[in-house]
C-alpha cells in the first residue's frame, strides 16, 4: 500500500528535510540530504543507509528513476511538485530526494591505499567534491579533511561529488594526527607550496602517497610545509600566482597518477 501523499510544507518529515540544508541539523542528527536521480541512484547502490526517500511522480521521469523506485527495500514517500520545489536547492528539481545516514570515518578506519588527497581547511564545498570526483577519474581512493574547513555532508560537496562521495572514503582529522598516521604507516606526503622544492613535472612519487594541499586563501603555513616529505610547485607564467584549489589538484593527480 503506498504512502499517502504529502501536501503540506508543515508535515514533520518535510521540515526535517528542509533543516537538513543547515549545518546545525546534520551535525545534531548525523543524517543529511540527497538530491537527484542519479546521487540518489548512487547512495543506493553504494549500500548507504536511507532513512526516506521522497518523490514528486509527477517530475520522474526516466526509466531509472522509476527502476529505482521500486527496487526500494521500503516505501518511499509521495509529495506534491510544490513540496518537491520547496525542498529542492536549485531550480527545475529532478523530483527525488532522500535523507541517508552518515558514515564518520577515522584514520583508524582507513584501509591501505597507493593515492589519496588531504585538503588543509577547505573553504569551498564545491572544490571539496570536485576533488573528490577527480580522484576517482584517475582511480586514487581516500579524502582527508584536516583541520576543520568545509563540512563533508554539506549540500554542494554531495551535488559536485556526482555521486562519488559514496564510494570515496573521507576522513577529518587534525593535521597533526593525520602527519603522524602516515609516519606511521609510511605514506609519502607530497605538499604543494609555491616555494617548492621542485617542479611538479619533475617529481616521480614513490607509492603509497598523499597529495597534500592548502586552503584556498592561505595555502599550508611553514610548519605544515615542513612536515611533508616532498613539496612541489605549480609554475605560473600569465598574471595569476595561483590556480583553483580543485585545479591544481587534477593537474597534479592526472601527472603523478601516470
Amino acid at each position: 500500500m503506498h504512502k499517502p501523499l504529502i501536501t503540506s510544507l508543515s508535515n514533520p518529515l518535510i521540515k526535517q528535510a528542509r533543516a537538513l540544508r543547515q549545518k546545525k541539523a546534520r551535525v545534531e542528527s548525523g543524517l543529511f540530504l540527497v538530491e537527484g536521480i542519479h546521487h540518489v541512484g548512487e547512495a543506493f547502490e553504494a549500500g548507504w543507509e536511507i532513512e526516506s526517500v521522497l518523490y514528486a511522480s509527477g517530475q520522474l521521469t526516466s526509466p531509472f528513476a522509476h527502476d529505482l523506485i521500486s527496487r526500494l527495500s521500503f516505501q518511499p514517500q509521495p509529495v506534491t511538485p510544490q513540496v518537491m520545489e520547496s525542498l529542492a536547492d536549485k531550480e527545475n528539481p529532478q523530483g527525488i530526494l532522500a535523507i541517508a545516514r552518515q558514515r564518520k570515518n577515522t584514520l583508524k578506519d582507513i584501509k591501505p591505499f597507493t593515492r589519496a588527497v588531504a585538503l588543509v581547511s577547505p573553504q569551498d564545498p564545491g572544490n571539496v567534491g570536485t576533488i573528490l570526483r577527480t580522484l576517482d577519474a584517475v582511480g586514487a581512493d581516500t579524502l582527508f579533511l584536516l583541520d576543520g574547513g568545509v563540512e563533508q555532508y554539506h549540500p554542494s560537496v554531495i551535488r559536485a561529488s556526482m555521486g562519488t562521495i559514496f564510494w570515496k572514503p573521507m576522513v577529518q582529522a587534525s593535521f597533526n594526527e593525520f602527519v603522524d598516521w602516515s609516519r606511521r604507516e609510511k605514506y609519502q606526503l607530497i605538499g604543494t607550496s609555491a616555494k617548492a622544492d621542485a617542479d611538479y613535472r619533475s617529481l616521480t612519487p614513490q607509492a603509497p602517497w598523499i597529495l597534500v594541499l592548502g586552503n584556498e586563501q592561505k595555502g599550508m603555513t611553514p610548519e605544515q610545509t615542513s612536515a611533508c616529505d616532498v613539496t612541489v610547485s605549480l609554475p605560473m607564467q600569465g598574471r595569476v600566482s595561483s590556480l583553483n584549489l580543485a585545479v591544481a589538484a587534477g593537474v597534479l593527480l592526472y601527472q603523478f597518477g601516470k
